[in-house]
Formats: C-alpha cells, structure tokens, sequence
C-alpha cells in the first residue's frame, strides 16, 4: 500500500470512529439510564414487580444483537400504525435505530451488572444505615447505589468495551461507521487487508482511551484502594 492512499483513507476512518463513539456513548449513556430500575426491580422480591424485567433481560441476553437490530430497522416499520405515529420520524432513520438498539441491549447487561453489585453490598453498611434513622429510599439513595456503583465500574468498563467491537454492526444498516467506512473503502482501493488492518488500529486506540478512563474514575473513586501485594516465590 501506497503512503498516499494510507494517509487519503485516515480522514475517512477518523470520521467513521467519531460515528463509532457517538453510537458508543449515546448507547452507554441512555443504557445506564435504563439499567438502574431494572436492577432496582429485579432485586425486589416481589414477582410481579421483577417478571417484566426478567422477562426484558432474558429476551435481550438471549437473542443476537444483529437480529435485535434488523428487527427494529427492519421489522417496526412493516407495521401501519408505526408508520403513521409520531415516533416513526425517528425509527426511519438508520441511526436511531441503531442507537434505540444498542442501548435496550447493554441495558439488558448493565442491569445484571448492577443487581450483583447491589445484592453485594455488605448488610453491616445496610444496617447501619437503618439504625440512624435512614428510610429505606434514602439508604438506596446514599448508601447501596453509590456503593453499587463503585462496585460495579470494573465490569461495567467491560460491557462498554463489548459494546464498542458490537457496535460494528451498525455497519449492516447503512451506516458508515468506522467498520463500514473501511468495507466502503476497501471496495474502492482494493485492498482489504491494509484497511481493515487500519481499521483496528482505530478501534484499538479508542478501547485504549476507554481503559485509562475507568481506570481513572476506579482510582478516582476508591481513593483508599491499595494495589495489590505481589509475591514472588
């Protein structure tokens, strides 16, 4: 490969990675959102409080993202009243639908995150809480959420870094993002291997960036964590 058609396809790339992290970032984003009730309610006892996000996480952790997203590119607009609602100025676009996806599905995982953090927060804490005075809305408020919450930043950091390589499937919708910028451009050079070779380059730096950000907030977070004591024998 020429060094003029290596530097001709970075600005190309580079717009296709911003398309990447906007998908990224909007899909973290509203997926946390939507993640807190569902592991709210999912750690209630209650069953028909837990049952429809049950039910929601089983479907979303049980099927394949790429059929998730045609069904929603694809399958809402084949119904009438969908194309005749309010929200179809939305569902028809490529981006929304690829962002609409993306966020009920790491929902789905976000969640499950969350419960076990929840759930693993020590009783002492709980009760301590309880003891002083606290209503049950003001300990999930100020002492098992945040707590969760830092718990939780490790594998949440994970998710977003799945999220970020699944995110490639926005390509199959029309969508240029950094993975179907590269097949536009390998259809044009002719030269697969040099492009997709750049383009995980690409990838490879914004899953870089993404690490030593949760690393940051992990250190940020827990200030008094120690790093652990290696021995060697």
């Amino acid at each position: 490969m020429s060094w003029e058609t290596f530097v001709g396809m970075l600005p190309l790339l580079a717009k296709g990675a911003l398309l990447t992290v906007e998908l990224l970032v909007l899909s973290a984003a509203i997926g946390l959102i939507l993640a807190v009730p569902l592991a709210l309610a999912r750690v209630s006892r209650k069953w028909w409080i837990n049952i429809g996000p049950r039910t929601y996480i089983f479907f979303f952790r049980g099927t394949p993202l790429l059929v998730q997203l045609f069904l929603v590119y694809y399958g809402v607009g084949q119904f009438e009243a969908v194309r005749e609602s309010f929200a179809w100025p939305v569902l028809r676009e490529a981006y929304w639908c690829a962002v609409i996806t993306f966020s009920l599905h790491t929902a789905a995982y976000i969640s499950e995150i969350l419960r076990g953090a929840i759930q693993a927060v020590p009783v002492g804490e709980i009760e301590a809480a309880r003891a002083i005075g606290m209503r049950p809305r003001q300990v999930y408020a100020r002492i098992i959420l945040p707590r969760a919450f830092r718990m939780a930043l490790p594998a949440y950091g994970n998710e977003i870094i799945l999220m970020l390589k699944a995110s490639a499937l926005a390509s199959t919708i029309t969508l240029l993002d950094l993975t179907g910028m590269a097949k536009t451009i390998s259809a044009k050079n002719y030269m697969p291997v040099e492009t997709f070779i750049t383009a995980g380059a690409f990838y490879l730096i914004i899953t870089y960036a993404l690490t030593h950000l949760v690393r940051f907030l992990e250190k940020h977070l827990h200030p008094d964590r120690k790093e652990p004591v290696v021995i060697v024998g």
